[in-house]
C-alpha cells in the first residue's frame, strides 16, 4: 500500500514483510517549526520540488505531521551496546515515515529523529537538540561526498521546544534518508524470540532489498552473510582511509546494507594513532580508530548467529535441511568460513586505497603500512600529508625528515612517469576538506546560538571535498597545536 502526500509516494514494504517489527507511532506535534536545513540535491535526487518543501504544509511533512491513514512507524530490534546485550532497544526518539522510490528507482527510508517518545525510549523524553541533529546533517554531507556509503539527512527542523540535556537547549528534528534501517541487531531481536517463522521473512526482505543476488545463490542466508561482510569490510576501509571514527559500533549501528549509520560521537583523527578515542563514554577504547575493524568482525559475528537457523547444511543421508533439523555444528563451520574472509577483504580494500591515495600505480602493501607507521609516529596529518605529497611537498610536515626521504625514494620507484597525472589522481580521492573536528564544534556553538553562517560555511566546503578553494584555507588546516583533547558525546 502507498500513500501519496506533497511530493512523496511513501510505501511501507517493511512494515508489511514483517508487521512484528514495526510499531504504529505518531510524532509528537511541534509548537513553533523552523526549516534549518533542507538538502536541495537530496530533495531532487527523491523527486521533490525543494520549494514545495519549505512551505508550512512541507514542513508538516517533514516533521512527520501527516494524516492519520498514512501509517509511521517506531522500529523494534535489538543489540549490543560496548560488549553488553540489550534485548530491547529500537527507535526510542525516531520514526519511519515510509519508503521513497528516488528518480533511479532505489528505495529509500524517510524518517525522522528527535520526534518524540515511542515505547523504546527507556525512560528519555524522546527529543533531540539542534547541534547534534546538524551534526549528523554534516557529517551524512561529508562522507557522500567523499563516496562512502552513508544515511543522508534530508533537512534539520527546529521545534520551537527546549530541550534539557546537562544545559537547556533548542530542539530539533532530523529527517534522514537511508538504503534501509535494517541492522545487525533488528536480526537479533527476532533471532532471540526464537521466531523462526519472521526470521525467515526478515531475511527474505533483507535480500531482496539489498542483496538480491543472494536469493539466486544455493545457501540464500550464507550468501546475504556474505554480501554483508563485504559491503562492511569495504566501509571500514573506507572510513580508515580519512581517519573517521565512529565512536559506537553497536550491533545497532551496523545495518545490512553496508552504510554509515548514527553520528552520535564521531569525528576525525589528525596523526592516524590507533588508540585514539573521542567518545566520552568509551573509556575502554573498545571502538578507538584502530579497532574498528576487529570491533566491525565482532558485530558481524552477532549477524551471522543470527542466521545459524537458516543456513542449509547436509544431513546424514544427504539431504539438504537447515539446522533446525540437523547438525548445527556445521553450520557453524560455515559461517565462521564466511566471517574468517573478513580481514582479508578489508585488508585488500585498506591498501587498494591507500595505493591509489599514495599515486602508485600498483598495490604495494609494505609501502602503504610504512607510510601510516611514519605518518604516526611523527604526529602528522593524515589529511595533509596526502594532499601535500601530490605536489611533492611533504616533507616540510616530518620533523625528522630522514625517514621520510628513504620512505619517498621507494614511492618513486612505483608512481607513474607524469607528474602532473599521478597529482591529479591523487587530488581525485585525497580530500582538502574534512569534517575538522575544532571546525565542527565552533560552527555548531554558533548554530545553537542561532548564527547558522559558518555552518552553511562549512557545509559548502565539504560538498566538493576535493576542490581547493580561495578563502576557505582555515577549514584545511589541522586544529591549534595547544588545543585541548577532542572530546565527543553522543548527543541523545
Amino acid at each position: 500500500m502507498s500513500h501519496a502526500i506533497g511530493p512523496f509516494r511513501l510505501e511501507h514494504s517493511y512494515a508489511e514483510a514483517v508487521p512484528e517489527l514495526a510499531l504504529a507511532w505518531r510524532a509528537a506535534p511541534v509548537p513553533d517549526p523552523e526549516l534549518l536545513v533542507l538538502d536541495e540535491d537530496l530533495s531532487a535526487e527523491l523527486g521533490a520540488d525543494p520549494d514545495e518543501l519549505r512551505t508550512p504544509d512541507g514542513i508538516r511533512l517533514l516533521l512527520g505531521q501527516v494524516p492519520e491513514e498514512i501509517p509511521t512507524y517506531a522500529q523494534a530490534y535489538a543489540g549490543h551496546q560496548f560488549g553488553g546485550w540489550s534485548p530491547r532497544l529500537g527507535d526510542g526518539r525516531a520514526l519511519l515515515l515510509g519508503e521513497v522510490v528516488d528518480r533511479a528507482g532505489v528505495r529509500k527510508d524517510l524518517h525522522l529523529k528527535g520526534s518524540g517518545r515511542t515505547p523504546f525510549s527507556r525512560g528519555g523524553d524522546g527529543k533531540a537538540a539542534v547541534g547534534p541533529m546538524l551534526r549528523e546533517h554534516l557529517m551524512g554531507v561529508a562522507m557522500h561526498a567523499l563516496g562512502i556509503p552513508t544515511t543522508r539527512a534530508l533537512a534539520v527542523v527546529a521545534t520551537g521546544e527546549t530541550v534539557w540535556r546537562q544545559t537547556p537547549l533548542p530542539g530539533a528534528v532530523l529527517v534522514r534518508t537511508a538504503a534501509s534501517h535494517l541492522r545487525v541487531g533488528t536480526f537479533q531481536l527476532v533471532a532471540s524470540a526464537g521466531s523462526p517463522e519472521v526470521l525467515q521473512r526478515l531475511t527474505a526482505y533483507a535480500i531482496q532489498r539489498h542483496h538480491p543476488q543472494a536469493a539466486e545463490a544455493d545457501d540464500p542466508a550464507l550468501a546475504l552473510l556474505d554480501a554483508v561482510v563485504a559491503a562492511q569490510a569495504e566501509l571500514v576501509a573506507r572510513w580508515m582511509q580519512v581517519g573517521f571514527v565512529h565512536g559506537v559500533m553497536n550491533t545497532d549501528n551496523v545495518t545490512i546494507s553496508g552504510e554509515t549509520i548514527d553520528y552520535g560521537p564521531c569525528a576525525f583523527v589528525e596523526s592516524p594513532d590507533p588508540a585514539t578515542v573521542f567518545s566520552s563514554i568509551d573509556t575502554g577504547g573498545r571502538y578507538a580508530y584502530g579497532n574498528q575493524p576487529a570491533a566491525t568482525l565482532w558485530d558481524l559475528a552477532r549477524f551471522a548467529e543470527t542466521l545459524l537457523p537458516l543456513v542449509r547444511v547436509r544431513g546424514t543421508a544427504g539431504s539438504v535441511s537447515t539446522t533446525r533439523d540437523a547438525q548445527p555444528d556445521e553450520a557453524v563451520a560455515r559461517v565462521t568460513a564466511v566471517l574468517e574472509l573478513f580481514h582479508e577483504r578489508y585488508d585488500d580494500a585498506l591498501v587498494r586505497g591507500w595505493a591509489d591515495k599514495l599515486g602508485l600505480v600498483e598495490p604495494d602493501r609494505e609501502l602503504v603500512t610504512d607510510a601510516l607507521e611514519l605518518v604516526r609516529t611523527q604526529a602528522v596529518d593524515l589529511t595533509t600529508f596526502c594532499r601535500r605529497l601530490a605536489r611533492d611537498q611533504a616533507r616540510e610536515l616530518f620533523a625528522d625528515p630522514g625517514p621520510y626521504d628513504a620512505w619517498a625514494a621507494r614511492r618513486a620507484r612505483l608512481v607513474g612517469p607524469d607528474p602532473a597525472a599521478t597529482a591529479a589522481r591523487m587530488d581525485a580521492v585525497n580530500p582538502a576538506y574534512v569534517p575538522r573536528n575544532h571546525v565542527v564544534e565552533a560552527a555548531l556553538e554558533a548554530a545553537t546560538a542561532g548564527d547558522l553562517a559558518p555552518y552553511d560555511r562549512l557545509v559548502t566546503a565539504l560538498r566538493k571535498p576535493f576542490q581547493e578553494r580561495p578563502g576557505l584555507e582555515d577549514l584545511a588546516d589541522p586544529a591549534p597545536a595547544d588545543s585541548a583533547p577532542h572530546v565527543t558525546f553522543c548527543g541523545t
